[in-house]
C-alpha cells in the first residue's frame, strides 16, 4: 500500500510530500488505522539501557518530526522510541527553499533544513499533550544567530526546559547545516559544552528526583583517531550514550546522480558503511556505553548489521521515507530474532 502512495508522493516536491505524509499519518491514527499501516502491533522486545526500558530496539531518528506535532501518529507505527527535534530556544525558519532533495537511485536524501522548528516552548506543549506510550527523546541544538562561542547557553536553555518532559535528551553537535556546529565535536569546545550540560543535568535530576540520561549525536565524517578523542570526552564528562551517526558531507557514493552536488547532509544507504565504521570504533573504545546506530537502515537485514557493528538500538529516517511504516516492524522483528 505504501509503495503505491509513494509513487504519488514522490511526484511532489520533497518538503511538500513530507508535510502531506505526516498529515495523512495523523488522519490514519485518528481513524485507528496506524497498526495496519505499520504491519501490526508493536513488536515486544524490551531492552534496558541508560536506566530506561525500551519497548523494542527500533526508534525514529530526530529530524522527521522536529516539533513533536505528529508524535502520537508516528509512535503508533510500532516504534519503541521516538526522538523529536532538533529544537532550538527560539523558533527559526531554517534555510531557504529548496532544501530537501531525493536521490532515489541510492535510497538517499540530501537536506540542508537548518534546524527549522517552532521553538522549544511549542515542542514542550506538544509533548505534554501526547499519549504516546513509548520512550521520547528530545534532540536539542543552537539557534543559527547564536555564535558558536556562546552555543553552550542555547543548549543549557533547552536542557533546562525539556528535562521534565523527555525520557532522554540528545545533544546535536553534528548537523552540517548550521555553520560552525561541528566544531563543537572536538577539543576544548566539546569538553566545555559537555561539562556544562552534565553539571546542569545532574542538578536537574537531583531537584526533580528523576534521572534523564544525556546522549550525544556525532557525525560519520571522522577518522578513527577523532572518534577516539570524542569517546574520551564522552567518558570524562559522564555522558550516558552516543548516537552514531548524523548525515555525511561526503558525496563519493552518489557522484554523478541528480542533486548529488547540492549542499547539505547526505543520509540513507550511502552513509550505511561510514556509520558502521564509526559504531565499530566507538564500541571498541567504549565497550559498555549504549550506542544508538542510525544511517542507511532500509531493511531488517541492515538493522541486524548495525547491531552486529556494535549498536544496542537503531533509528530510522531515510529508509522510513523510502520503505514506509512496514519497515518499522520488519526491523523490530529481525532484531528480536537475531537476539534469540
Amino acid at each position: 500500500m505504501y509503495a503505491a502512495a509513494r509513487s504519488i508522493l514522490f511526484r511532489l516536491d520533497p518538503e511538500t510530500a513530507h508535510g502531506v505524509t505526516l498529515m495523512a499519518l495523523d488522519m490514519a491514527h485518528r481513524l485507528g488505522l496506524s497498526g495496519k499501516l505499520g504491519g501490526g502491533a508493536r513488536v515486544d522486545d524490551p531492552v534496558e539501557l541508560m536506566g530506561l526500558r525500551f519497548p523494542n530496539r527500533v526508534g525514529l531518528a530526530a529530524g522527521l518530526d522536529k516539533n513533536a506535532d505528529h508524535l502520537d501518529a508516528l509512535g503508533a507505527l510500532g516504534f519503541g522510541f521516538v526522538e523529536v527535534g532538533t529544537v532550538t530556544p527560539k523558533p527559526q525558519p531554517g534555510n531557504p527553499k529548496p532544501r530537501l532533495f531525493r536521490l532515489p537511485e541510492s535510497g538517499a536524501i540530501i537536506n540542508r533544513m537548518g534546524f527549522n522548528n517552532s521553538g522549544v516552548e511549542h515542542l514542550i506543549a506538544r509533548v505534554k499533550k501526547s499519549r504516546y506510550d513509548g520512550l521520547i527523546g528530545i534532540n536539542i541544538g543552537k539557534n543559527l544567530t547564536t555564535p558558536v562561542e556562546q552555543a553552550v547557553d542555547d543548549y543549557l536553555f533547552c536542557l533546562e526546559r525539556v528535562h521534565a518532559h523527555a525520557d532522554y535528551i540528545t545533544v546535536n553537535i553534528s548537523s552540517p547545516n548550521t555553520p560552525g556546529l561541528r566544531n563543537l565535536q572536538f577539543g576544548e569546545h566539546l569538553d566545555r559544552l559537555l561539562g556544562a550540560l552534565r553539571e546542569k543535568s545532574l542538578r536537574l535530576d537531583h531537584d526533580s528526583g528523576r534521572r534523564v540520561p544525556l546522549a550525544v549525536k556525532i557525525a560519520p565524517d571522522m577518522s578513527d583517531e577523532e572518534v577516539g578523542l570524542v569517546a574520551e570526552a564522552l567518558v570524562a564528562n559522564g555522558i550516558d550514550g552516543v548516537i552514531a551517526t548524523n548525515t555525511t558531507v561526503a558525496r563519493d557514493a552518489v557522484t554523478g546522480q541528480p542533486h548529488a552536488d547540492e549542499a547539505g547532509g547526505l543520509s540513507g544507504r550511502p552513509v550505511f558503511e561510514s556509520s558502521n565504521r564509526v559504531i565499530r570504533e566507538l564500541r571498541r573504545r567504549l565497550p559498555d556505553m549504549p550506542i544508538i546506530g542510525v544511517g542507511g537502515i532500509d531493511s531488517g537485514e541492515a538493522a541486524v548489521a548495525k547491531r552486529r557493528a556494535g549498536a544496542d538500538l537503531v533509528q530510522l529516517y531515510s529508509g522510513f521515507i523510502y520503505r514506509g511504516p512496514p519497515l518499522v516492524g520488519e526491523c523490530a522483528r529481525a532484531l528480536k530474532l537475531a537476539a534469540d
